[in-house]
């Protein structure tokens, strides 16, 4: 199930969870997308400034060493203006608030819907 929107874009995936980070890499492994992994907020923040054409960043926020928030708003201070979308597993107006006015660009609820992950993300390059 290729995807010509998402095809050869660099999407880091940063998720703590093996089995969650694992999942999101079957999903989009499909695309065409090229993948990279972090497993904490420091290290997303590293491997963006090692990488700076990646397209996407899909960011868990609860995440050890350095949180979504504090990651989002590193990215932000470099001046990327990498897409920025966050997963979380809260769904209250509050919650979606907070992410927003934090830097990231969208949100996505857990659980993730294979279907809806990939279509929110190739609106991004489908415009």
């Amino acid at each position: 199930m290729e995807n010509k929107a998402l095809k050869n874009r660099k999407i880091l995936i940063v998720e703590d969870d093996l089995s969650s980070r694992l999942y999101l890499n079957k999903i989009l492994e499909k695309t065409g997308a090229i993948l990279l992994n972090s497993g904490d907020g420091k290290e997303a923040v590293e491997m963006v400034y090692k990488n700076p054409d990646i397209d996407i960043i899909l960011m868990d926020i609860q995440l050890p060493v350095m949180d979504g928030y504090a990651a989002a708003k590193k990215i932000r201070e470099i001046g990327k203006s990498t897409i920025l979308i966050a997963q979380t597993a809260y769904g209250l107006s509050d919650d979606m608030e907070k992410i927003l006015a934090s830097g990231f660009d969208d949100y996505v609820v857990k659980p993730i819907l294979s279907d809806q992950l990939i279509t929110k993300l190739s609106g991004y390059f489908s415009k």
